[in-house]
């Protein structure tokens, strides 16, 4: 089977390295994919929103499954492209169609989807430039930190925690002006939940679902989780307080609610939903939902798939995940990434990076393995490009194990000013 991934990040360079692996891989295609996804599959160029372009890519290289990593294609309503389409119509398609996709494409919509199924989450309301003062009287009745969410899509960056109720105003005023663009015309502010946050994944055919491993992200760019949020700066699998009682709740009072829930709703539904659960003094609730996969958690969380993963995204596709089975590896995973200097703000691009035989090989030296994110080819050497640059991902026995290989090969790597956390997984071990 020929499959298409689209997207160029890490994401995207983990799922086509599983998919890779599978028997029934025939001919592997990343969209516009990076140096490391070329080391595995044939890069194509063209942007994954750019749906005529993908057209041409699917027919003229004979692809039967088309794999969506990032959520804009999605959102942009990718998957009804293809199912309006004569041409494309009868490819294997692993993706929502728009109306699910606007889970993650609309804050607003995914809370008004909770309160619909009784679905866990935080006490919310919306607010646009004209509610603003209503917006401020209701962050009066709330209690410090303050949560706001621009409605749309923002790059993992339109989430503001505060402290101070002024604070808290004046970010909303920000971003009803235009701080976010489009994506704030819109802000849901939420009670803020005190716990510890866990990202679940499953893969659902609208009917049945796959649990994946669970997965703990990093968001802040300073160590103790101190600074501004970006798109995640490291990830460990499984995560110690997930056990099977506090799953068991999960999938009771989220998962199963979900999946039903987009039956009802009458959404084309075939693909990931990332559940951005809060874990509440062993009450689970619902931070956020993604239709995608997590990065960088999908890098830890492909790492401890053991089944064939291109069988479980056929049966995604086909609708045909009943009696489907998942193994998952004992083994623990650890993601540290390293960025940019400056990120989430302004950064350079262009830097060489050096200094590991893994940046071509993906895996090498036994368990180390190094997904390309934010890199590209310049005059024959790999150079920055993006403000998440890599990610070094380890399996071990355990967190420390993981940690000391991972920060032993973070330290070989080099390019100007790079930055990484160091204390990914320690949490955990505390």
């Amino acid at each position: 089977m020929n499959v298409l991934v689209l997207g160029s990040g890490g994401r995207e360079h983990a799922i086509a390295w599983k998919i890779r692996q599978s028997e029934n891989c025939g001919k592997l295609f990343c969209m516009p994919g990076n140096p490391g996804t070329a080391q595995i599959a044939t890069n194509l160029e063209g942007s994954a929103n750019d749906f005529e372009t993908v057209k041409k890519a699917v027919l003229s290289n004979d692809i039967q499954m088309v794999v969506v990593g990032p959520e804009e294609p999605l959102v942009l309503g990718i998957r009804d492209f293809f199912a309006a389409d004569a041409q494309l119509k009868d490819i294997l398609f692993v993706g929502p169609c728009k109306k699910g996709a606007m889970l993650e494409g609309s804050k607003n919509f995914a809370k008004e989807f909770m309160d619909k199924y009784a679905i866990p989450t935080a006490r919310y309301k919306s607010f646009s430039i004209d509610t603003l003062h209503e917006g401020e009287a209701f962050i009066d009745s709330l209690t410090a930190p303050y949560v706001l969410k621009a409605d749309g899509l923002a790059a993992g960056k339109g989430v503001l925690i505060l402290d101070s109720p002024d604070q808290a105003k004046a970010e909303l005023r920000n971003m009803l002006s235009g701080k976010f663009g489009e994506a704030s015309s819109t802000v849901v502010i939420e009670q803020f939940l005190s716990g510890i946050e866990l990202s679940v994944f499953i893969l659902t055919d609208g009917e049945e679902y796959l649990v994946l491993p669970e997965a703990k992200d990093y968001k802040r760019i300073g160590e103790e989780d101190t600074g501004l949020n970006t798109g995640g700066m490291g990830s460990v699998s499984p995560v110690s307080f997930a056990d099977k009682a506090f799953m068991e709740k999960v999938e009771e009072r989220i998962i199963r609610p979900t999946v039903s829930a987009l039956k009802k709703e009458g959404m084309d539904y075939r693909g990931f939903i990332f559940i951005g659960l809060m874990n509440c003094g062993g009450d689970p609730y619902v931070i956020e939902y993604n239709v995608r996969m997590g990065d960088p958690e999908t890098e830890s969380v492909m790492t401890r798939i053991k089944s064939d993963f291109l069988q479980h995204l056929c049966a995604t596709a086909k609708g045909r995940l009943k009696g489907e089975k998942i193994e998952i590896d004992d083994s623990c995973a650890l993601t540290v990434v390293a960025v940019s200097g400056g990120y989430p703000q302004g950064y350079k691009k262009g830097y060489e990076i050096t200094g590991s035989g893994n940046l071509y090989s993906c895996g090498s030296e036994g368990d180390i393995k190094i997904f390309h994110a934010g890199t590209t080819e310049k005059e024959g050497k790999i150079v920055t490009s993006g403000g998440r640059v890599l990610t070094v991902t380890v399996n071990g026995h355990d967190i420390g194990t993981c940690r000391q290989a991972a920060y032993g090969e973070m330290e070989k790597i080099h390019f100007t000013d790079i930055y990484f956390r160091r204390d990914i997984g320690l949490d955990l071990l505390k």
